[in-house]
């Protein structure tokens, strides 16, 4: 059995361990989604069923069954069939899953309705996501009402319903050593990528030919798919903040604002760098991005072990405030302009999120209705922007258009934090040093 797996036997015991006594826990694969007409996006495996069982088919499910004498974990999943794989690949199969995934059994898909409700039977509690798949949640229904058809015959049917994210998302949020170092070499896959993209810049390249760069380099490094559509904003497009169209001409003088990560062994990356054009910052670019950069810096200092998950946050608005007062883009005291969240015209979105399977990953930020504190192994982005709109006349036109973002993937450690995005220029000078290198 490979580490993978037995890491994932692992997890598997850790959730059943925190089941209530004589239950069962039910996952699904992700369904296939249709692109168009008959064709189907990439398949990619919900991040749940992955992480519990490392099965990338699809039209499977995981039943997890703590004290199950005959064996707590059973796979349902497609059988063998040479007909089927001439055209779709390869298939594990029941037998071969056994022995690779280390699950206690492995049954066709095609008899999961006959299986199934015995295995339901004689359970008090069902653990499953509720309401995200309506399909399912209407399948699940029926393998109950197959047991309370029988009732009069003394089957037990479940009584109780229960959601199982909660417990399997806090035991995601926290990433061991393997998770972890497939998270730095996603971020190395997409450091390679924004380093292409920078080095490709000129006015007169197209947006789209620049997000090319990236997903060259992601697939030359082995991550098949970006954690998510790739940004890549030119000028005024930078402001707007999930722009995605990618299809504007860069002009002299546009900042370049590239918010893009690979996906590698289904953990993501997310990383935003903003850049000129020209390769030269002007004078107010320069002096709105160091205001940027100096929060980035200040929130990555927030993130420690026992800090509150709002600390890098507060951090980074108070850095910024006091840059845009100094600007005269805001006016009035730091204190009085935080309390009235006046900085929310130039900097609307909070500073990080979660990132692991998901790019906006599991695991809640607040506990009894309070921000939680950082623990070692948990993984947040930090990612402080200013956006001054083109549309904005209430500041000089010399500041409108201009959108910054940086953005990193820093890692929770036992004695502080750590930047796994690294190897990417940030600052200025390096910036400007690296694009003067890479003139065509």
């Amino acid at each position: 059995m490979s580490s993978k797996y037995r890491e994932m036997k692992l997890r598997r015991k850790e959730l059943m361990a925190q089941m209530e006594t004589n239950s069962i826990a039910l996952l699904a694969s992700a369904p296939p989604r249709t692109r168009n007409s008959d064709a189907e996006y990439q398949y990619r495996q919900s991040s749940d069923f992955y992480y519990l069982s490392g099965f990338t088919e699809k039209d499977a499910l995981l039943a997890l069954i703590p004290g199950r004498k005959q064996g707590e974990v059973v796979l349902f999943c497609q059988e063998k069939n040479k007909d089927k794989e001439l055209w779709t690949g390869r298939l594990m199969g029941p037998e071969l899953a056994c022995k690779e995934l280390e699950v206690d059994d492995a049954f066709p898909i095609s008899d999961i309705d006959d299986i199934l409700p015995g295995l339901i039977e004689g359970r008090d509690r069902v653990y499953y996501s509720m309401g995200k798949d309506h399909q399912f949640d209407n399948r699940v229904m029926d393998w109950v009402n197959v047991i309370r058809n029988k009732a009069n015959l003394g089957a037990h049917p479940p009584g109780e319903f229960l959601m199982l994210d909660h417990f399997l998302h806090e035991l995601r949020l926290i990433k061991s050593p393997g998770e972890i170092k497939l998270m730095e070499q996603a971020a190395k896959i997409s450091a390679v990528g924004h380093k292409r993209a920078m080095a490709a810049c000129k006015p007169g390249v197209m947006e789209y030919e620049l997000e090319a760069e990236l997903l060259y380099a992601f697939a030359q490094g082995g991550a098949r798919s970006p954690a998510y559509v790739s940004i890549v904003g030119a000028g005024e497009n930078a402001c707007i903040l999930h722009y995605d169209s990618n299809d504007a001409e860069v002009k002299e003088g546009d900042l370049i604002l590239i918010d893009a990560g690979a996906e590698f062994d289904h953990y993501a990356s997310d990383i935003t760098r903003t850049f000129p054009a020209t390769g030269k910052f002007s004078a107010e670019q320069k002096a709105l991005y160091e205001i940027v950069l100096k929060a980035h810096n200040a929130a990555v200092d927030e993130v420690q072990p026992g800090a509150s998950w709002d600390a890098p946050h507060n951090a980074s608005v108070k850095i910024i405030t006091k840059g845009l007062i100094k600007l005269g883009l805001l006016k009035g005291t730091p204190a009085q302009l935080i309390k009235q969240e006046a900085y929310k015209e130039f900097y609307m979105h909070r500073v990080g999120h979660w990132i692991g399977l998901d790019v906006h990953d599991v695991g809640d930020y607040k506990i009894d209705d309070h921000w939680r504190l950082l623990e070692a192994g948990m993984v947040t982005t930090i990612e402080p922007g200013i956006y001054i709109s083109p549309d904005n006349t209430s500041v000089s036109k010399k500041w409108r258009g201009i959108g910054i973002r940086i953005e990193d993937d820093v890692l929770v450690t036992k004695k502080g934090s750590r930047i796994l995005s690294k190897g990417i220029p940030t600052t200025v000078d390096e910036i400007e040093s690296f694009m003067a290198q890479s003139v065509h």
